[in-house]
């Protein structure tokens, strides 16, 4: 038996730039892999894909991205036997922050080193790109543009130290229905991904922060406007911006420094459930 670390990513800049042929969105983003992270165990079985979890609002079939993972796995490497998963959720369910992605991608590697088949890294994420848009992203981590669907991925390194707060509010949103009330008016002609790419390189935070942007955001509050509400009232009590990540309702609060983070932690914690400290990795 093996244990994997799923990581959650969040969203820096998310632009979409067109509705393409094939109905999805062309979008240019930088994604950015966060420590809030899913346990996975795994170990082999005779026969089968059999997928487990304390978190009662998932599926434990193949409408779960880990489970999908392991077939695609079993398939492509011609293994017979079968494995067996126990999957830990700290990652919020629907949230933003590609939780089963991630899981997907954990498997993937889990198996990789279970099996002993020596896939490599570029060869998971191949693999994953048949499975979901993040899921390649999520096999590499730490940062990346992402373009096209969100598979096509241009990697890069940043020393910059910071940590994200991160408050999922009580409100489902539906990623499907987010794209399909984009307007003209929410799509970008100049992404802002390359300028983020170069702050983060130069550990200019305050410059990070100020160019962090999310085209699916106005429609998300125009659809669910619970979401702006959330995000009104925790920049009125922390009085520092609040962005959301991927298509909501997610939103989170970036800061240089532990001590800063810590405060801004206890500070939501007095009217959110749901509120995690992370750091940027």
């Amino acid at each position: 038996m093996l244990v994997e670390r799923a990581y959650a990513k969040i969203n820096l800049t998310l632009d979409v730039l067109r509705k393409r042929p094939d109905g999805y969105h062309e979008v240019d983003m930088v994604m950015q892999t966060v420590d809030l992270s899913d346990l996975i165990w795994m170990d082999v079985k005779e026969s089968g894909i059999h997928l487990d979890s304390g978190a009662s609002n998932i599926p434990l079939d193949d409408r779960n991205l880990a489970y999908v993972a392991a077939q695609k796995f079993l398939q492509t490497a011609q293994i017979t036997s079968g494995v067996t998963i126990t999957l830990e959720k700290n990652i919020p369910v629907a949230a933003g922050l590609a939780g089963g992605s991630s899981d997907a991608a954990a498997v993937l590697r889990g198996l990789n080193r279970l099996f002993d088949t020596g896939y490599s890294v570029d060869k998971l994420a191949e693999m994953g790109a048949s499975i979901g848009s993040d899921v390649p992203f999520c096999v590499y981590g730490g940062s990346a543009v992402a373009k096209g669907r969100g598979e096509q991925l241009t990697r890069f390194r940043h020393n910059l130290k910071a940590w994200a707060i991160i408050v999922r509010p009580p409100i489902f949103v539906s990623t499907a229905d987010v794209y399909g009330a984009l307007t003209r008016d929410n799509m970008s002609e100049q992404p802002r991904s390359q300028q983020m790419v170069d702050a983060l390189l130069r550990c200019d935070f305050e410059q990070v922060v100020g160019l962090v942007t999310n085209g699916l955001r106005p429609a998300a509050e125009r659809l669910y406007p619970e979401v702006k509400e959330y995000a009104d009232r925790l920049s009125s009590t922390i009085g520092q911006p609040v962005h959301m990540s991927g298509s909501g309702p997610t939103l989170f609060i970036l800061t240089p420094t532990m001590r800063r983070a810590q405060r801004t932690y206890n500070a939501i914690r007095g009217f959110m459930k749901e509120v995690y400290l992370c750091r940027l990795i």
